[in-house]
């Protein structure tokens, strides 16, 4: 147990030496608050462990993570079992997140791909249709970032070939943007409230 650790310490120190890393997750926070403050949605998706990871996110997003503000749009394509097993069934669960992308996207949307692998097949089509639609795709990897590492936008690749650390970091990722996403956005708010307070003080 104390191995794994010390393999979990030595992760996260060669992430916070990665400088071109931190810029990377900086500009997915910058794109995430960007969306939202357009009127934009957020877009979740990935398998496995993934798949709860797209959902804690989304969650992050819809409820709150430490601020009291106002709700964001974030969807996990994960959780509908209906969409998810009639679309599998009767076409390919290759195109079981481009699908969705089709029917809930739009241009200036942000997509999020989860994989620690970077070679879902279901995520390069959804990464393909997301572009096609003129939305932002983000991928959160690992294992040397495979084949969505050069497919997406913005490539988030942790530097190691082992699942479970991977799925620590992305996790730590969410976390981090989710802060700063929510700092921007109750911010936001405040500015708005302002404004609207001076427009209804007597001339």
């Amino acid at each position: 147990m104390e191995r794994y650790f010390k393999e979990s310490m030595g992760l996260l120190q060669a992430v916070l030496d990665d400088r071109n890393l931190l810029a990377a997750l900086e500009r997915c926070a910058a794109d995430i608050a960007d969306c939202f403050a357009r009127g934009n949605k957020l877009l979740i998706a990935g398998n496995g462990g993934s798949a709860a990871d797209a959902q804690h996110f989304a969650a992050e997003m819809v409820g709150m993570y430490k601020l009291d503000r106002k709700a964001l749009p974030a969807l996990a394509l994960t959780v509908d079992s209906s969409v998810l097993t009639a679309w599998s069934n009767d076409k390919s669960f290759d195109t079981v997140f481009a699908r969705q992308l089709e029917a809930h996207g739009k241009a200036g949307d942000v997509f999020v791909g989860i994989s620690t692998s970077g070679n879902s097949r279901n995520l390069v089509e959804a990464v393909a249709q997301a572009r096609a639609m003129g939305i932002t795709t983000i991928c959160f990897l690992g294992k040397g970032g495979g084949v969505l590492k050069d497919a997406c936008d913005v490539a988030l690749v942790v530097p190691s070939g082992d699942t479970p650390h991977i799925q620590e970091v992305h996790e730590m990722f969410f976390h981090s943007i989710c802060e700063e996403v929510e700092r921007k956005s109750a911010a936001s708010e405040t500015a708005q409230a302002a404004v609207g307070a001076a427009e209804r003080q007597p001339a």
